[in-house]
């Protein structure tokens, strides 16, 4: 497995972590036991990132992830988690230091720690990365030793960009995969000048880029690819990517093409191309059962994937999937 640097954290971590969404809900049922393997999975393939959140089963991914961390004391990794959508609005008004205490208060609770290794704003509203008092208060947290560093999640490029700004902004995790480029243009240049972390979430297009998908594929009814495919609960792009789902499906299965004839595996084809990004510090799959982290966890050792394969996703990007979801997030 290869690894990098955290930005800001200088933190050494696994160029392939796990997101945990899919152990705390949203994705259908998963079991304590299944948890369990599915994170046993990821620590013995060498990941050294968990992201989490404080939202995710209300809480119960940072359960397993504090309970699963108890049993497993020679792991030395790193834990994220995020905070502010257990607000009624990720808004100003509520990105005050008293919550910012009380959410970080129950995230170490929960993860059975006394300092978090990283807090990350959870895709706020706009306002909320442009407020002086915000920083002051995550700093304020610093201080006092409840976390260890900060950082934000973003929807969007410009959100992107203007925490990477923020002189203490440790990471910034966004979107990023072969079917969300844009990025690549100013984003992750603009985190390497500044020596911030990128962690690059959604890497599989939420499975589209397995290829595992028709357009009939039927999702269950509490999985977010069912309640959330037009952006009904929270921000579309967290959900297929953003695209089409119909269009996705087609333009996944000529992704799977290239794959394929690069002697690839299409997921594992989506990691590399998104952990092959020299600014990026860790990709963050999800996995609902340990074949899937074993098999997520080996794309970190793919070598360098090869140019003309890199340029027909570059093209498919372009012509297909591009005039959908550049000019949005």
């Amino acid at each position: 497995m290869n690894h990098r640097t955290l930005g800001r954290t200088g933190r050494d971590v696994s160029v392939i972590g796990l997101g945990t969404w899919q152990i705390g809900g949203d994705w259908g049922p998963v079991s304590e036991q299944d948890a369990f393997a599915v994170l046993d999975a990821a620590a013995e393939s060498g990941v050294t990132f968990f992201d989490t959140a404080d939202v995710y089963g209300d809480g119960r991914s940072e359960l397993l992830i504090g309970r699963w961390r108890a049993q497993n004391p020679g792991w030395h990794g790193t834990v994220a988690t995020k905070m502010i959508r257990r607000a009624t609005t990720p808004s100003l008004q509520y990105a005050t230091a008293e919550h910012f205490r009380a959410w970080t208060d129950r995230s170490r609770q929960n993860l059975g720690v006394d300092t978090l290794d990283l807090v990350q704003l959870h895709c706020p509203e706009t306002p909320v990365l442009e407020a002086d008092q915000v920083y002051d208060g995550l700093d304020a947290l610093v201080e006092e030793g409840a976390v260890a560093a900060y950082g934000v999640s973003v929807e969007t490029c410009d959100q992107a960009l203007t925490a990477i700004a923020r002189e203490h902004v440790a990471t910034v995790q966004i979107i990023l995969n072969a079917f969300r480029q844009k990025p690549l243009d100013e984003v992750l240049p603009a985190a390497a000048q500044a020596g911030v972390g990128i962690i690059a979430r959604v890497p599989l297009a939420s499975g589209l880029l397995s290829g595992r998908y028709t357009a009939d594929t039927v999702f269950a009814a509490d999985d977010h690819r069912s309640f959330n495919r037009h952006g009904e609960a929270f921000d579309v792009g967290e959900t297929f990517a953003g695209v089409d789902f119909n269009a996705g499906v087609a333009a996944a299965a000529e992704f799977s093409r290239l794959a394929r004839e690069a002697d690839l595996e299409p997921a594992a084809a989506a990691l590399a191309w998104t952990a092959q990004q020299p600014e990026v510090s860790t990709v963050i799959p999800g996995a609902r059962n340990a074949e899937q982290a074993r098999s997520n966890a080996a794309a970190g050792e793919i070598p360098p994937l090869p140019q003309d394969f890199l340029d027909a996703v570059a093209s498919l990007y372009e012509t297909t999937v591009k005039p959908q979801v550049h000019h949005r997030w």
